[in-house]
C-alpha cells in the first residue's frame, strides 16, 4: 500500500504534463478555447500534485525534479505555443508572413517558456520561496496568456493541405486593429516573461489558517475571481491574474515603504 501511496504524488503531475503536451497541441492548431481548459486542468493537477505529497508525506528528489520539469512544459512551451500560433496566424492576416521584419513578432512567444525555464531554475535553488513567491509564478502566467488569447476568440480560416492561416474577425479580435494588436501583444509577452524573474514577492494561495487577518490578500483574490469569472467569463480569468500581479505588488510596496520608515 505505501509503494501504491508514494506514486501518487508523481502520477498527477504526469497528468498535469499530458495536459500540458494537449495544451500545446489545441494551441498550434488555433483551438484556443480548449488550449485554455488544458492549462487550467494543468494547473489544477499542479496544486493537487503539491497537495497529495504534503498529505500523504510522499516527498522525493524524483518528483521534484519531474514537478520542475511538467511545469516547463505545461506552463512555458505550451503558452509559449499558443502565442506562437496566434501571433503566426495573425502575420497572415495581415499580410506580413512573408516579411522578415513581421517574422520578428513571432520571437516575442518565445520569451515565455526561456524565461519561464528561468524562473523555475531560480525556484529550485532559492530557500526563501517556502511559503510565497519572489516573481511570478510560471502556472499564473500561463493562465494569464491562454486566457488572454482566448478571449479574442478568433476562427482559424484559410484552411487546405492541413495547413491552417489567417484568422476570422470574430468576438473581440474583430473591433480591435489587427496591427496595434500584434504589437501590444508582443511588448507585452516579453515585459510579463520578464515578471517571472523579477524581485517582487508574490503571495502564495496556500494557507496556514482561516483567519482574515492572515489571509486577506488571498481572500480578495479568490472572491474576485468568482465575481470577475461570472461577470465576464474567459475575460474574467485574465484579470484575476492582473489582480493578482497588482495586489502582490501593492503588498509589496506597503512593506517596503513601512520598513524605510521605520528605519529612520
Amino acid at each position: 500500500m505505501k509503494g501504491i501511496v508514494r506514486h501518487i504524488p508523481n502520477t498527477l503531475t504526469c497528468i498535469s504534463l499530458s495536459f500540458g503536451f494537449y495544451a500545446s497541441i489545441s494551441g498550434l492548431a488555433g483551438h484556443y478555447h480548449v488550449a485554455l481548459a488544458a492549462i487550467l486542468a494543468a494547473a489544477a493537477f499542479d496544486f493537487l500534485d503539491g497537495l497529495a505529497a504534503r498529505t500523504l508525506k510522499a516527498y522525493s528528489a524524483m518528483g521534484k525534479e519531474l514537478d520542475s520539469l511538467s511545469d516547463a512544459v505545461s506552463f512555458g512551451v505550451a503558452p509559449g505555443m499558443i502565442l506562437f500560433s496566434f501571433i503566426d496566424k495573425l502575420l497572415y492576416s495581415l499580410s506580413w508572413n512573408h516579411a522578415w521584419p513581421g517574422k520578428l513578432f513571432l520571437l516575442s512567444a518565445f520569451a515565455i517558456p526561456v524565461f519561464s525555464a528561468l524562473r523555475l531554475a531560480k525556484f529550485n535553488i532559492d530557500t526563501r520561496q517556502t511559503s510565497s513567491f519572489i516573481g511570478l509564478p510560471v502556472p499564473a502566467h500561463a493562465i494569464l496568456w491562454s486566457s488572454v488569447i482566448a478571449v479574442f476568440s478568433p476562427v482559424v480560416a484559410s484552411c487546405g493541405d492541413g495547413c491552417c492561416t489567417g484568422l476570422l474577425p470574430t468576438g473581440l479580435f474583430a473591433d480591435a486593429a489587427p496591427g496595434i494588436l500584434l504589437i501590444c501583444l508582443s511588448v507585452s509577452a516579453v515585459a510579463t516573461s520578464l515578471l517571472l524573474i523579477s524581485g517582487i514577492p508574490m503571495f502564495s494561495l496556500k494557507m496556514s489558517s482561516l483567519a482574515w487577518k492572515e489571509n486577506r490578500l488571498q481572500y480578495i483574490l479568490i472572491l474576485s475571481a468568482i465575481v470577475l469569472t461570472a461577470l465576464s467569463g474567459v475575460a474574467g480569468i485574465a484579470a484575476t491574474i492582473l489582480l493578482y500581479i497588482l495586489l502582490s505588488a501593492a503588498a509589496y510596496r506597503t512593506v517596503t515603504a513601512g520598513t524605510t520608515d521605520s528605519s529612520h
